[in-house]
């Protein structure tokens, strides 16, 4: 719908507008603040140490060894026990580099993510990497898919939820309005402040557009006739307008019967 094409075309021009290198800085620093980068490094070891204890992988390490080996060496067996002292140190590299929270190799990985992220701040290099990169992930017809999709899943779920007798979100909003109004009623000041607020708010918005708040009031009235200014007056003050023409009528009549009174007084005189 064009709504749907409206909010996911919106939702990614937003996300667009993030610049990418310095976010992925402040979560990569917001990490390293604890020292959770460590236990990534700590995963880190255990999936090459189960790379090393692979049948498979072994095995492949084993041929390549073979490889680069002149023959001679191969015919002792040579590739074999290469791979069984590298496999052995490693294994025991591993093992004390979990071992040991201050071993030196734990260090360079400090210096390594903290360069890189220093990097991600300020290399102009990095900034525009980050954003081609960006721009070529929003621009994957599978990631516009998936917002569309996102926004339909979310409306469906406002609609069905809506409608449900047991509604979570009425519940929370009218729980959330009683929490707001109760806070309100108890709270002086902030009735005051908000009182406040309004009135700077409307004031402003009145001074703003007074000008033109006349000029249209203007308008509209040099634009009506005498006929429609006469049924104006006629509809909006109507029974005023026929209580004052009456009391007029009285007041005339007792007005001229006072003179003629008087006047025959005068002659009589």
């Amino acid at each position: 719908s064009g709504l749907r094409d409206f909010v996911t075309s919106r939702m990614l021009e937003q996300i667009e507008k993030v610049p990418l290198a310095p976010l992925a800085a402040e979560l990569l620093s917001a990490l390293t603040d604890d020292r959770h980068h460590q236990k990534l490094f700590d995963e880190f070891t255990r999936v090459v140490g189960r790379f090393l204890n692979d049948e498979k992988a072994l095995a492949t390490m084993r041929e390549k060894i073979r490889e680069e080996l002149p023959s001679l060496f191969n015919l002792f067996r040579a590739d074999a026990y290469l791979l069984k002292k590298i496999v052995a140190s490693a294994g025991s590299l591993l093992e004390e580099v979990r071992a040991d929270p201050d071993h030196p190799m734990r260090a360079e990985f400090d210096r390594f993510a903290l360069g890189f992220i220093e990097r991600l701040r300020t290399s102009k290099q990095y900034a525009r990497r980050a954003e081609k990169l960006k721009r070529d992930f929003l621009g994957r017809p599978e990631v516009r898919a998936l917002a569309g999709d996102t926004w339909a899943s979310l409306r469906l779920f406002i609609e069905q939820d809506a409608n449900a007798p047991n509604s979570a979100i009425r519940e929370h909003l009218a729980n959330m309005f009683v929490e707001v109004g109760r806070h309100l009623a108890d709270d002086a000041q902030i009735r005051a402040d908000m009182n406040q607020g309004f009135v700077v708010a409307l004031a402003s918005f009145v001074e703003s557009q007074k000008s033109g708040v006349s000029k249209f009031i203007a308008d509209q009235v040099k634009r009506w006739d005498l006929a429609q200014l006469t049924r104006l007056i006629e509809i909006n003050i109507g029974k005023d307008l026929q209580y004052i023409r009456f009391n007029g009528m009285v007041i005339g009549g007792l007005a001229g019967l006072v003179l003629y009174t008087a006047e025959r007084l005068f002659l009589l005189n």
